[in-house]
């Protein structure tokens, strides 16, 4: 498996999106062996970046769902798991009362990472990253509340999710240069709006985690050599799956690009780990970015 970097950390170039074990638009869920088989089948793959969050989770009273089955997962592995990287997120709530709010406060960030360290079962987080803004405070003051988390030994290195341009340039500022080890947005053929957020993390040397790279969980991945036919043309002429190109074209737009491929069945993430070793052409990247309507 090629390696890219987060931060200080060595990564696969392809990562695992754990969500669908625990939430999906199809709410299709794998027993909890088969979830935690799809993790082994990740890392067996080489997969070492692993991408959850607190609330991903079959409904907002178990929160810290998904967390649960990685810590499980990783502790029952056969292999050496000291060099897996584990991110999680926090910043969305979830409550009978309003499900899927924001809180971007001190205390609230708080209080999700601690719950965050007790399903991980670990004393420190490696990767903590804020999920999505929270529109009633100043973005600059929730960059803070994410260092004090950093200062007081909750969390190494932070990373932010759902970001725009101007964002990512308020945490760079106030967590510090090459303090911003990350940012996670929505990428894929379908969704091509934060390429200037690639971009622009590819001028800064951010790492750019596409989530829901191959297009999301409620068929977009699935159909995705359907609705852009190029993908499965080069897929044909290299025998593998369009979503194996889709990946490598990911791949192909700058070092600092790492996707992270949903998946509830092994199969799926072992397939999309093969796309780290596929070698396009030029006309064959050219081809896919002007599918997609970007100049790459």
């Amino acid at each position: 498996m090629k390696q890219r970097t987060i931060g200080p950390f060595t990564v696969s170039a392809i990562g695992l999106g754990a969500m669908p074990l625990s939430m999906n638009n199809d709410r299709v869920f794998p027993e909890r062996d088969d979830a935690i088989a799809t993790v082994h089948a990740a890392l067996d793959a080489g997969v070492t970046y692993i991408d959850t969050a607190d609330i991903y989770a079959p409904s907002w009273d178990q929160i810290g769902h998904n967390e649960r089955i990685v810590r499980d997962a990783l502790a029952s592995w056969d292999g050496d798991a000291s060099g897996i990287l584990v991110g999680t997120k926090g910043g969305i709530t979830r409550t009978a009362e309003k499900d899927f709010g924001r809180d971007g406060s001190l205390s609230y960030l708080r209080e999700a990472a601690e719950r965050s360290l007790e399903n991980l079962g670990v004393d420190v987080i490696d990767f903590y990253q804020y999920h999505r803004p929270d529109r009633w405070l100043g973005y600059g003051e929730v960059m803070q509340n994410l260092k004090t988390l950093q200062d007081e030994g909750l969390v190494r290195v932070l990373g932010i999710s759902n970001a725009s341009v101007e964002e990512i340039a308020i945490a760079r500022e106030v967590l510090g240069e090459g303090n911003l080890a990350s940012v996670q947005n929505e990428f894929s053929p379908r969704y091509s709006r934060s390429y200037d957020e690639l971009r622009y993390c590819d001028e800064h040397g951010i790492a750019f985690l596409p989530w829901s790279p191959l297009g999301g969980t409620g068929g977009g991945g699935r159909n995705v050599g359907d609705e852009f036919g190029v993908f499965r043309e080069i897929g044909d002429a290299h025998g593998v799956s369009p979503q194996q190109v889709v990946l490598a074209w990911e791949l192909s737009l700058s070092s600092v690009v790492i996707p992270i491929p949903g998946a509830r069945r092994a199969a799926s993430i072992v397939d999309s780990a093969h796309a780290a070793d596929l070698e396009l052409t030029a006309d064959e990247l050219a081809r896919c970015s002007t599918a997609v309507g970007i100049e790459a």
